[in-house]
């Protein structure tokens, strides 16, 4: 049986609007020319001894563990998580304490591009789209969320695009136990720039990041900036999402891969 691969993670890439100005990754690129002088003088020799005067290309990178296509700990979330399971809660587990078990395993897509920018998802939608979908979440099944924000990537309204998914939609995912989900916008709540004109209308600071918030609760983890979601089916793949494993890490990269045997 064959297998098709279809990369859903964007390009860590310097010099467009992939996070707010403070977050902007700072990609430094050296080619072979411009190691080749260093490398001679640690040899002794002449940079013209070396292979066309040559020597290794290399990058040099600034960027935060949510730059790019990442995975995010219970620990980015708040410092305690599954107060529902144990009293008084458990610490959060850092990204080198997340389960790999969960970052392999079936995938779910829901299509919420109709959603407009800011528009915070619920129960009732998560539920209606399976039910249109014809799909029963299981245990450790990765779902993700397609909405409008990928095709703003690198744009400046892109971290203002898409809907995100709330506290309440969330936790019904984590009850029937999802622990991986993941989303194409820049964060897997609402657009900030939104949510804060409901915070000043409200008065209601529990607005903020209530999707996040929902692991002080049930731990689980997210990923952000996926791409290419339209390119899925609504089930019927698996999904890798293996991160990289810093130390004591809020989150870690990861090419998050969706795997369709065909």
């Amino acid at each position: 049986m064959a297998r098709r691969f279809i990369d859903i993670s964007v390009a860590l890439k310097g010099g467009i609007a992939s996070d707010p100005p403070h977050m902007l990754p700072e990609i430094e690129y050296h080619d072979h020319h411009m190691t080749a002088p260093r490398l001679a003088q640690e040899f002794g020799i002449s940079v013209d001894q070396l292979p066309e005067g040559q020597f290794a290309a290399r990058e040099v990178v600034r960027i935060t563990t949510h730059s790019g296509t990442h995975l995010d700990s219970p620990y980015h979330f708040f410092s305690r998580m599954n107060e529902r399971t144990v009293p008084g809660g458990e610490p959060s587990w850092r990204i080198d304490e997340v389960p790999l078990d969960w970052c392999f395993q079936p995938g779910v897509k829901l299509d919420f591009r109709h959603f407009p920018d800011g528009y915070v998802a619920t129960p009732e939608d998560v539920q209606a789209e399976l039910q249109r979908i014809g799909h029963t979440l299981k245990p450790l099944e990765i779902v993700v969320v397609n909405t409008r924000a990928a095709s703003r990537y690198g744009q400046d309204d892109f971290i203002h695009s898409g809907c995100g998914v709330g506290k309440a939609a969330t936790l019904w995912m984590l009850e029937q136990g999802v622990r991986v989900t993941g989303i194409d916008g820049w964060s897997w709540d609402a657009p900030f720039s939104l949510t804060k004109k409901k915070v000043q209308e409200t008065g209601d600071a529990s607005l903020i990041w209530e999707g996040h918030r929902a692991g002080r609760e049930i731990g689980y983890c997210h990923m952000e900036k996926l791409t290419n979601l339209e390119s899925l089916p609504p089930d019927g793949f698996m999904i890798s999402c293996f991160p990289v494993k810093v130390h004591r890490g809020s989150a870690g990269w990861t090419r998050a891969v969706a795997i369709i045997e065909e």
